[in-house]
């Protein structure tokens, strides 16, 4: 009994522990089932996740990715399937290499170990991969490690790019830029461009050139630079106003700075330049050197301005040349006939006093007409070797110089000659009349107290320079007068040369013709003048004479009658004006000669064909008929050993040199004076 009893607590207990088991293995199914909910909960939601995460890979843009550490292809989304040409089965498995060359295999390898080995993610690695088809695209990559939960580097994930269109397009802008920047470079003209500040952001080869700067000195400067101070407003206006009103500024001319400091003439176009917003963001614009065309302009200008005075100076001398030769002919008759009733009026009579006023007179006339003749360029028939200085210090001799010191007391006249001044050929008479010219302008254009100063120097030009005349390069004996007076006007500068253009007292400062008959001198003397001025500080005349390396010759004194007397000899006069032949034949009939006389020089060939004359006194110019070389011509026909002295009113011209080739003698200028003809004749004969 005691042993069921004991059995029935033992079952009991096995019962109630069995029930607490049951309860346990309830418990624990309780749990396996909710820890399953869970699990089955938690991977529901990463599938979801997942799907989300693949259907967002899947529709990007860019390729996308997974690599194993080996380079094996885990998972890529359709754009980067697209991308290679293969479908997602045909990538995945596949490794990186078998769609790249062995040169990108190896671009690509460095950096992935970079990455596997510092955790650095790469950044824009630009590789070229090979399609399914066998074409080739350039892709831009970003690539980073995939770690697992514990940290450790599994693989490789990445986004990559098709930038083949995009680079293709670069280069072709690149090309394009190329070809721009080219064609700018070759452009003959300068091209730039500068900010709204105005300093450079590009210009081409020719504007560096322009401006003797590299183009990296240049880029960074500002044009205000390279312009002078003055023209530096003509480009800020200009830019101005492009800024302002969008338009454009064409033919804008300035005076350019060199990068050595040289200067020239640019001319530029400027134009504005736009961003995208249509905002005006700096200027660009063409330059061109003008410097040259502008000299040549200049040059011109200068030329036609020369030409159209030397044209007005050559009418005027015409005029007055043939007033002259008009006013000679009757003044070489009173010059005459006064010589020739000086002969025969015996000393005391008052009679001798008469005539010599009037030949005095006559004197005065000759060199009133000797002033025409210099207007005319026929006036220098005296062309002998002469020293400045001379000229200079015989003027400073002559009473002239004295009644202009008396007109003009407040005036202090100074001399500066060089002592080593080289000679000139040409007249000692014009010379010192035109120094006179300059001495009593200078003298006029002061009112009050001043200063003339009269300076020689030698000069040697190594270049033309351009004053009133251009003058050419060479050896100069160089006169100057300088005044302190009230200066020319700028507008009056291209008359006063003019004959009767004068700002002076009417009947106090002379004829009108004194700087006309300067300008006739020195350019009788191939010469050239210079003029400078400015008002109410005074004026400069520089006239350039051309030197010569011959030596001064002593001056020959008055030879006596004696030596050009005559004997007996025939001398035909020939010449178109009665009175002349009516003078030659009187004062050649006293010096013993022989006299016939013709009117022309058709009557002079007829009276040779039948009569002999041992010389000729042949005037130049006749008219109507034949003139004295073609005379002389005819003459040589008849006799070819025939003398003859040729005769004019004018100075030496090519027709009287031409008749000397021919066998004539020396030329003697009118108005006819015993001894100079006199002494003409007989050397001729003698010779």
């Amino acid at each position: 009994m005691e042993n069921q009893a004991k059995t029935n607590a033992e079952l009991l207990e096995e019962n109630s522990i069995l029930k607490q088991k049951i309860k346990q293995l309830q418990q624990l199914d309780t749990e396996r089932k909710r820890a399953e909910f869970q699990k089955e909960t938690a991977l529901e939601a990463l599938r979801e996740t997942d799907s989300k995460y693949r259907n967002i890979l899947e529709n990007i843009q860019d390729g996308y990715f997974e690599l194993d550490l080996a380079g094996n292809y885990t998972f890529v989304n359709e754009t980067n399937c697209r991308f290679l040409g293969y479908t997602k089965e045909e990538v995945v498995g596949m490794n990186f290499r078998q769609h790249t060359d062995e040169e990108n295999a190896e671009k690509l390898y460095q950096p992935y170990y970079e990455l596997y080995r510092t955790g650095k993610p790469i950044e824009s690695l630009e590789v070229e991969s090979i399609r399914k088809d066998g074409t080739k695209v350039l892709n831009e990559t970003s690539v980073s490690l995939i770690r697992n939960s514990e940290g450790k580097a599994i693989g490789f994930r990445g986004l990559s790019r098709d930038v083949t269109e995009r680079r293709q397009m670069e280069e072709m802008v690149r090309r394009s830029e190329e070809r721009y920047r080219t064609i700018l470079d070759e452009m003959a003209e300068g091209y730039f461009e500068v900010d709204l500040a105005g300093n450079f952001t590009f210009a081409n080869d020719a504007d560096c050139r322009l401006l003797g700067y590299s183009r990296e000195e240049l880029i960074g400067t500002n044009y205000r630079s390279q312009a002078v101070q003055q023209d530096i407003e003509i480009l800020h206006n200009a830019f101005s106003n492009i800024y302002k009103t969008g338009k454009s500024e064409r033919s804008i001319s300035y005076t350019a700075i060199n990068k050595d400091g040289t200067t020239g003439i640019a001319e530029i176009s400027a134009f504005p330049m736009h961003n995208k917003k249509k905002e005006i963001i700096g200027f660009r614009g063409i330059a061109r050197d003008i410097t040259l065309h502008k000299q040549a302009d200049d040059e011109k200008r200068s030329l036609e301005e020369r030409l159209n005075r030397a044209e007005k100076m050559e009418a005027l001398g015409q005029l007055a040349g043939g007033v002259a030769h008009d006013l000679n002919n009757v003044l070489g008759v009173l010059t005459g006939y006064s010589e020739l009733l000086l002969m025969e009026v015996p000393e005391g009579q008052r009679a001798r006093n008469y005539v010599e006023k009037i030949l005095n007179s006559t004197e005065k006339g000759a060199a009133i007409i000797q002033d025409l003749l210099t207007l005319a360029r026929r006036g220098v028939t005296v062309s002998e070797v002469i020293n400045l200085n001379s000229v200079v210090s015989g003027f400073l001799k002559t009473p002239v110089i004295e009644k202009i010191k008396d007109y003009h007391p407040r005036i202090t006249f100074k001399m500066e000659c060089d002592k080593n001044l080289l000679n000139v050929k040409g007249s000692p008479v014009h010379l010192e009349k035109t120094l006179m010219n300059l001495v009593s302008n200078a003298a006029e254009s002061i009112s009050a107290k001043g200063e003339v100063t009269i300076r020689t120097e030698s000069r040697y030009l190594d270049k033309p320079i351009s004053g009133y005349d251009k003058v050419k390069e060479g050896d100069y004996a160089v006169l100057t007068v300088s005044d302190t007076g009230m200066g020319i006007p700028i507008e009056n500068r291209e008359k006063i040369f003019e004959p009767f253009y004068t700002k002076k007292t009417m009947g106090r400062s002379g004829t009108g013709l004194g700087l006309a008959i300067v300008w006739g001198t020195v350019k009788d003397h191939n010469g050239y003048i210079d003029v400078q001025s400015e008002i109410d500080k005074g004026t400069t005349f520089s006239l350039y004479f051309p030197v010569t390396r011959e030596e001064l010759i002593e001056q020959q004194k008055k030879k006596p009658i004696e030596l050009y007397m005559g004997s007996g000899e025939c001398v035909l006069v020939v010449d178109d004006i009665a009175e002349q032949r009516d003078i030659a034949s009187r004062l050649l009939t006293q010096l013993g000669y022989e006299v016939q006389v013709v009117a022309s020089g058709e009557a002079a060939v007829e009276y040779l064909k039948g009569n002999k004359a041992d010389i000729l006194v042949l005037d130049m110019i006749m008219a109507p008929g034949i003139d004295g070389l073609e005379t002389y011509q005819r003459a040589l026909e008849v006799n070819p050993k025939q003398k003859a002295i040729l005769v004019s009113g004018f100075s030496e011209t090519d027709r009287v040199r031409e008749a000397q080739k021919l066998g004539a003698g020396v030329y003697v200028k009118k108005p006819y004076v015993m001894e100079k003809i006199g002494v003409a004749i007989r050397d001729e004969l003698n010779r």
